[in-house]
Order: structure tokens, then C-alpha cells, then sequence
């Protein structure tokens, strides 16, 4: 059989057996279809308890019938009239979801204000607030959202629906789905708005293969003719105009990273197509002999700032982790810890971490500075003034491939003093989150290699995410 035959034979049997699990039955959809129903009344009632006016809807993917078998997840958003206190936006409508939803498992989470997350019948429900406006006189964020699902529905017949859940699956499977700020990825809507205007996930993978920096997508053709405005108008890696909104790029929180991540898993798949990229193994954590060889061999130091609970919400917990995490790392590198490779967990409970590699735990006592070529002689004088005499100055200056050195000693030489030193009161000079920082100040350890092993062996999630960090490459590679 020639290759490019088996292949396509090969791509047509796997994207038939993910359309078949990724297909709700009409028992499942008629089930699912009927708790929406009954959230929806529940919140009528909850809101006509509290005296406010509101009309409530099914929005996102149920509501789109583009929800994935077995992974449901009910929006109900409530929309409140534009004359409701913007200070009692959130925590009205918070407290009747919460009274919607009592008995059932709660946990609030926050955008541009609060919402609530609940599991009702082992199904995830989110009750959002969101203001009643005409087209384009946006209030919140989530004022949009009735529109996109009223753009969507009358788009997608049952064979781009089919695609989108496609699409979906593998972008869980390669871990690039979700656009909160913990994953940085893509939403569903934007997975929805990708298989209409490509036609095809197949096709989606395609151009994504060969998609440059700033790649745009205007399925309205919003900027018809002005095209070379949007790559002024918005900075982020991937832009996808909002067909409701032309001032708004539905893909604003796709990270580079991400958007990375899916440019290379689909250049992957396309060569060799494959189950794993929609179900990837599960990471089976090493067993501890495995990791503290693993850790050993490295040569390396694995550093973990380890600390406790966190008085955050996740989608605010994410955003200072994240934040303080770039300052950490620009401050080591200031002070010239090598670091291989870094990132962030946490549980979103009781415990989070920042894990720093580096090449080495100590660095040499003495370090070389580079001072100015000869031939700048005002800058040379400078130089020579300020560490002729110094304290600091170890040896030197000399004058050496045209230009002045001296060899200096460092201020700081362990990573672990150094960390200790510029944390030890929750380090908010240095860069560090608010929340993040009292969290610091209150519970911070400091551990190198091995000494993560206690931690490792008590908490199976953390073990999950430090086994495939130190096995590096994606899962479905």
C-alpha cells in the first residue's frame, strides 16, 4: 500500500473512533438537556427571592451541543438589567447561585468579577453574572457571551459540530484547552470559531502547521482592507477578530507557549496521526529509588520555594503565582544563577510551588566584569575610578582584548541563602504578589534535589507534575 494511502487510512480511523467517543448519546444529551433545564428555574427562583430582575439562559458549549461525551459542563449565565450597582454585580448574583446550587459541592472563582463554579450531579456548573446590553454596549467581560452562543448556533450543523469536538479532544489531549489563566490556552469558543473558518479540524491543523507570529484569522473580515491595522491594534502571538466585537481578539489569552505547543503537536499528528494526542497516558510517578536517580543523574540543583495556603481564588492565585514567578526568575538571572529550566505548581489549596533548575547550587566566589573598549576614554576613567580602590576587587584591572576587565567578588553565591535572604519577609521588594507574599512570609521552605522526596511521596499530584517535568517532553511526543 503506497504511504500516502496508509496514512489517509490511518487519519480516517482515528478521527472515527474520537468522533464515536467524543459523541454524546441521546441519553446522555436528553439527561444533561434536563438538569440545564431545571439549574436554569432554580436560579429564576433564586433571583426572584433576592428581587432581582433577571432573564437567565444555557450558554457555551451545551447550549452549542458541541460538549464532548462524558466531559459536560453546564453555563448558566444570569442577565442582569444595566442599571444594577456594579458593586453588587458580583456578590448578589454570587449569593444566588450559591442558594441555586446549595447541597452541591462550591467554589468561587473570579474573571473580571465573581462567578460560581458547582458540581451538581457529578456534572460542572458555572452561574455567571453578566449585564443585559445591546450589541456592542459591553459592561462586563461576560456581556458578550449571549452573542457568541447566538453567532455560533445557527453556524454549526451537525457535521462542524463533529469537528469542533475533534478539535476540543485534542487540544485536552496536548494540553493546550482552557483559557483561565492557570493554562493560558485556547477556549472553546475560539475552537469554534476555528473549525468555521477553516471548515475542518483536519484543516485547522493544517494551517496551524505553518502559522507565524501575530497570525490573524477576521472571519467577520471586520478590517476588509485595513488588514495591516490589527497587528497595530493588538499585540498578543495569535489573533482571531471577535465576529461580535470587532475590538476584541477572542484568542487574547492563548500564551505563546501554548500557541507553541499546538503549532508542534500539529505538525506531529499530521505526520503521524495518532490516538495519544487525544488520550494520552496518565503519568505514573516514579517510584522513589526512580526519582532520586533521576534527580542525581541531572547534575543539576532542582530548587523548590514551597509554601502553603494561598487566601485566593484560582484564577487570582494563577495570575500572582505567575507574576511573582517572572520576578523570581528575572532576579536570579540578574545574579547570575544559570537557570536551565523553571515553572509553577499548586494544588490551589494548601499548597504551591516555584521550582527553579539551575546549573549549580554555588556559584564561584569571584566573577569576571567587562568594563569599556580602550578607545572610550571618558568611560575607561569611570571605570578605573570605581574599582582601582574597591573593596569588591579581587584582581585587576587589566586591559584584554581591547578592552578593561576586573575580576570582582560576587554578593551572592548559594541560591538557597540568596532566596532565603531576599523571601524571608515575603520578598514584595523583590517582585513578589501580594497574596503570594504573605503566604511566604508565613509557611516558605527551601528545598534542593532529594530533599523534595517527603513532599513528593505524601501528594500524588505534585509527584505527577515533578515526574513529567523531569521526563521534559510532551506526552504525546
Amino acid at each position: 500500500m503506497p504511504l500516502v494511502v496508509a496514512m489517509t487510512s490511518n487519519l480516517e480511523k482515528v478521527l472515527t473512533t474520537v468522533q464515536r467517543n467524543t459523541s454524546p448519546s441521546q441519553r446522555e444529551r436528553k439527561k444533561v438537556q434536563a438538569l440545564a433545564t431545571a439549574l436554569v428555574e432554580r436560579v429564576k427562583t433564586s433571583a426572584k427571592k433576592e428581587g432581582i430582575k433577571t432573564q437567565v439562559r444555557v450558554e457555551g458549549s451545551v447550549a452549542k451541543d458541541t460538549w464532548i461525551k462524558d466531559e459536560p459542563d453546564i453555563d448558566i449565565f444570569m442577565r442582569v438589567p444595566t442599571s444594577t450597582p456594579r458593586e453588587a454585580f458580583g456578590t448578589i448574583c454570587l449569593n444566588i447561585a450559591k442558594e441555586a446550587t446549595r447541597g452541591s459541592e462550591q467554589i468561587e472563582r473570579f474573571a473580571e468579577h465573581p462567578y460560581l463554579e458547582a458540581i451538581v450531579d457529578s456534572v460542572r456548573v458555572n452561574i455567571v453574572p453578566c449585564y443585559q446590553t445591546k450589541l456592542g454596549e459591553w459592561k462586563s467581560a461576560t456581556d458578550r457571551t449571549p452573542y457568541h452562543t447566538d453567532y455560533v448556533k445557527p453556524r454549526l450543523d451537525g457535521k462542524l459540530k463533529a469537528e469542533v469536538r475533534l478539535l476540543k479532544r485534542f487540544m485536552k489531549g496536548t494540553d493546550v484547552y482552557g483559557a483561565e489563566i492557570k493554562v493560558g490556552g485556547f477556549s472553546g469558543y475560539l475552537s469554534e470559531l476555528l473549525i468555521l473558518h477553516y471548515g475542518s479540524f483536519v484543516n485547522v491543523l493544517k494551517s496551524a502547521a505553518s502559522w507565524r507570529h501575530q497570525w490573524t484569522i477576521d472571519y467577520e473580515n471586520h478590517y476588509g482592507g485595513r488588514e495591516s491595522e490589527v497587528q497595530r491594534i493588538f499585540e498578543e502571538p495569535l489573533i482571531v477578530i471577535d465576529p461580535v466585537d470587532k475590538g476584541r481578539n477572542v484568542a487574547s489569552a492563548v500564551r505563546k507557549q501554548r500557541l507553541d505547543e499546538f503549532v508542534a503537536a500539529s505538525r506531529a499528528f499530521l505526520k503521524e496521526p495518532s490516538l495519544k494526542f487525544f488520550y494520552p497516558k496518565e503519568t505514573k510517578p516514579f517510584k522513589k529509588e526512580k526519582l532520586l536517580s533521576e534527580i542525581q543523574k541531572r547534575g543539576t540543583a532542582l530548587v523548590f520555594v514551597q509554601f502553603g495556603k494561598t487566601n485566593a481564588v484560582p484564577d487570582i492565585l494563577w495570575g500572582q503565582l505567575y507574576r511573582t514567578h517572572r520576578s523570581l526568575r528575572k532576579m536570579l538571572h540578574q545574579n547570575d544563577f544559570s537557570i536551565l529550566r523553571s515553572t509553577v505548581w499548586s494544588d490551589e489549596q494548601n499548597l504551591s510551588m516555584f521550582l527553579f533548575e539551575v546549573e549549580s547550587r554555588l556559584l564561584p566566589v569571584v566573577k569576571r566584569h567587562l568594563g569599556p573598549p580602550i578607545d572610550k576614554r571618558m568611560e575607561c576613567e569611570n571605570f578605573l575610578r570605581k574599582h582601582v580602590k574597591s573593596a569588591k576587587t579581587v584582581s585587576g584591572p587589566y586591559v584584554e582584548d581591547g578592552r578593561w576587565m576586573v575580576e570582582i567578588n560576587r554578593n551572592h553565591t548559594d541560591i538557597v541563602k540568596f532566596l532565603t535572604e531576599k523571601l524571608k519577609d515575603g520578598g514584595k521588594q523583590v517582585g513578589v504578589a501580594g497574596l503570594v507574599s504573605k503566604a511566604l512570609a508565613n509557611s516558605m521552605n527551601i528545598r534542593v534535589n532529594e530533599e523534595i522526596t517527603e513532599t513528593y511521596l505524601s501528594n500524588n499530584d505534585f509527584a505527577e507534575f515533578l515526574t513529567r517535568y523531569i521526563n521534559g517532553k510532551p506526552k504525546w511526543l
